[in-house]
Formats: C-alpha cells, sequence, structure tokens
C-alpha cells in the first residue's frame, strides 16, 4: 500500500468498501502507523468501483465456460485466461459510464438502482 500511495503523491485517500476485513485490527493498525488516510464510506453504501464491474465480468465469464474449474489452480488459470480477453475499450467503457452511474445513485438516494 505504502508504494502505491507514495506514487500517486499527497492527495493519496483509501477508498475500500467496509469489508470486515478491510476493518481488522491490524489494518486500522498499520494505515495508522503510515498515515495513509481513508475515505469515509457509509455503510450499505452503493459501490460504484468500476473494478467491481470488472470482477462481475469475469464471473460471468468463468460461469459459462463449459467446464467449471474444479481447483484453485485452474480457477487462476481461467482468470488468467478470461482477462487476456477482456479488452481495455470494454474496461474504459465501464469508466466513461461512471457518470450515469452516479446521477442513478443520486437519483435513487443512495437506494438500490440497475447498477
Amino acid at each position: 500500500m505504502r508504494p502505491y500511495a507514495d506514487a500517486i503523491g499527497p492527495d493519496f485517500l483509501l477508498m475500500d468498501d467496509n469489508a470486515i476485513a478491510h476493518r481488522a485490527r491490524i489494518v486500522q493498525e498499520y494505515l495508522q502507523r503510515e498515515t495513509i488516510e481513508r475515505m469515509d464510506w457509509p455503510a450499505r453504501s452503493p459501490d460504484l468501483n468500476p473494478i467491481e464491474h470488472v470482477w462481475d465480468m469475469l464471473q460471468t465469464a468463468i460461469s459459462a465456460r463449459a467446464v467449471q474449474p474444479q481447483s484453485l489452480l485452474e480457477l487462476r488459470t481461467a482468470l488468467v485466461a478470461e482477462c487476456t480477453h477482456m479488452t481495455q475499450n470494454r474496461i474504459a467503457d465501464l469508466i466513461t459510464r461512471m457518470h450515469n452511474r452516479c446521477q442513478s445513485v443520486i437519483a435513487a438516494t443512495g437506494h438500490h438502482t440497475r447498477y
């Protein structure tokens, strides 16, 4: 985390998703020790991070395979293969549509949206 934060510079602000693992004491202590500021993130807030949609695309691709991975090694191999088929255009499109996602969340006052 520290090398990435340093590469971004003084404006670095960590955004996580309130997952239990991210809120563990060891993580809290590390962030405090490294003086890494964390963005306030309300509980049950909609996840607008485009990477979540990339994970969803990978899950869909893996689920569509005729033969499902049966081990961690097979899953890793399948994920790497699917990542090589995912174009940067698809990922860029997710980022481009962020404005629409944000507008939907605002219109729904933070409640469920189709995103």
